[in-house]
């Protein structure tokens, strides 16, 4: 298994992208990110596991408890996000990096997504 050094991508980048890639407000995104995060977050601590067509699914997983051999005379049980990527999203990812577009995603066509970025590096030079 080969291990990468891509660079990180911070919450507030991350933001920034959708942002520029779907055209809305980055307060906007922002408050969808959290939203979205806090419903992810809530379901799963319930119990349920979200399901997201073409991307994957996230669950909790219960881990046992073990005896360890240093400090702590065991590990009481816990409880870990766990997260399967859908067998389409991995076909994206083995894919050529060249095909990787907004199109790809099924978002926005490429011509709309080249419209958003000028208009936005229009706004932001007047």
């Amino acid at each position: 298994m080969e291990t990468t050094t891509n660079p990180r991508v911070s919450k507030r980048e991350f933001i920034s992208r959708v942002a520029t890639r779907s055209g809305l407000p980055v307060r906007v995104v922002n408050k969808v990110y959290e939203s979205l995060l806090g419903e992810l977050t809530g379901a799963v601590i319930c119990g349920e596991t979200v399901v997201l067509t073409s991307f994957g699914r996230f669950y909790r997983q219960d881990h046992k408890g073990h005896k360890v051999r240093f400090g702590k005379s065991s590990v009481d049980d816990y409880v870990v996000l766990k997260f399967s990527a859908s067998s389409t999203f991995n076909r994206r990812l083995g894919g050529n990096e060249d095909e990787i577009s907004p199109e790809t995603y099924g978002m926005i066509d490429a011509d709309e997504f080249e419209n958003i970025v000028e208009d936005r590096e229009l706004r932001a030079a007047s």
